[in-house]
Order: structure tokens, then C-alpha cells, then sequence
């Protein structure tokens, strides 16, 4: 299967959360991200070339968001993605990568008008989506990640909690795969 095929298919919203990979793994990989953020960027094309691939059948990806204040349109596009992940199965993940895919195409200035394309190419209405934006309960969800993960120590991001063991920053496919396998070997114990 195709990684965007099982992605999808793998991908649900569930109490809140975006969720990719397994949901009912006993893994669960937290991921703080900050959708504005050059590094989540990275972390997210490690996650889609290698990541799900090798662990999605058997490991929860969980998202966070963490919209780190000096980032001038992160707060707006982690409310997009809340709207975006009441809509269907998996279209808040796909906002969440193609914002993250465009961080050099998108400023404070024409965030909107990514929403509305956005949308629209998801049959889903522009101005609806760009509404949502100001949409209080999508705030307060957003916020509550944010004030958790100022609990948890979150300080930058990507912040990628493997089980709890945290992996900040910038770190490798083979770092953090192995913090995987790790924990799926605990939890096989």
C-alpha cells in the first residue's frame, strides 16, 4: 500500500487528537509541533518517509500542538488544523503536512488564503475554514497542548515524546527509531 493510501487509512481524530499510525498501540509517540517550525518540517518528512512506513502498523502517532510565540501565524494554523481534523479522517494531517511542506510560500499575510485553498481542495468551504480561525473551542484545544506540554518541559520543537523519553529538536531517523524499538520491545514484556 501506498504511504499516503495507509496513512489515511491509518490516520483518525479521536477525543481530540490527530492520531497517525496505530491508535490502539500501547506506544505512543507524543509529537509537540509547531506548524510554522523549520525543524517540525523536517520531523515530519522523517515521519512520512520513514517513520510510519516502518513503525505505523504498530505504533500511535499522536500530535501536540505547540505553537511557539515567535512563530506569527503557528497559533492560526493549529486551529486550522483542529477545524480541519473535525471534517473527515485524516485532513487535518494532510493540512498539518502541506502547511509544513509551504513554510517558505506562507506568511502572516496569505495564511488565510492557504485555509481557503486548503479547504476547498477538500470539498470543504473556504470561508467556513477561515471562520474557524476565530473559533474559541478550537483555541482552548490548542491552548490546553500548549499548556501540557509546558507541564511536560516543552521548550522547542519538534518535541517527540517516545513513551515518554524525549527527543528534541533535531535528531536522527536512527535515534529515534531506536527509541521505538525500545519501547515496543517493553511493551511486548
Amino acid at each position: 500500500m501506498k504511504l499516503a493510501t495507509f496513512a489515511l487509512a491509518m490516520t483518525l481524530y479521536s477525543a481530540d487528537r490527530s492520531v497517525e499510525g496505530n491508535p490502539a498501540s500501547p506506544v505512543r509517540v507524543l509529537v509537540y509541533e509547531d506548524l510554522q517550525c523549520p525543524d517540525c518540517a523536517t520531523f515530519r518528512r522523517m515521519m512520512d518517509e520513514h517513520l510510519l512506513r516502518r513503525f505505523g502498523a504498530k505504533v500511535a502517532f499522536e500530535h501536540r500542538d505547540f505553537p511557539l510565540p515567535k512563530h506569527n501565524w503557528a497559533r492560526k494554523a493549529a486551529v486550522a488544523a483542529r477545524f480541519f481534523d473535525g471534517q473527515k479522517a485524516g485532513v487535518g494531517v494532510a493540512f498539518r503536512r502541506q502547511t509544513m511542506e509551504r513554510l517558505g510560500q506562507i506568511t502572516l499575510e496569505t495564511f488565510d488564503e492557504h485555509v481557503r485553498a486548503f479547504a476547498r481542495a477538500q470539498g470543504v468551504d473556504g470561508a467556513q475554514a477561515v471562520a474557524a480561525l476565530d473559533d474559541p473551542k478550537l483555541q482552548a484545544l490548542v491552548e490546553e497542548d500548549y499548556q501540557e506540554g509546558i507541564a511536560r518541559g516543552v521548550a522547542k520543537t519538534p518535541t517527540v515524546l517516545v513513551n515518554g523519553k524525549p527527543y528534541v529538536e533535531t535528531f536522527s531517523v536512527a535515534e529515534i527509531s531506536s527509541g521505538i524499538e525500545a519501547a515496543l520491545r517493553e511493551s511486548a514484556r
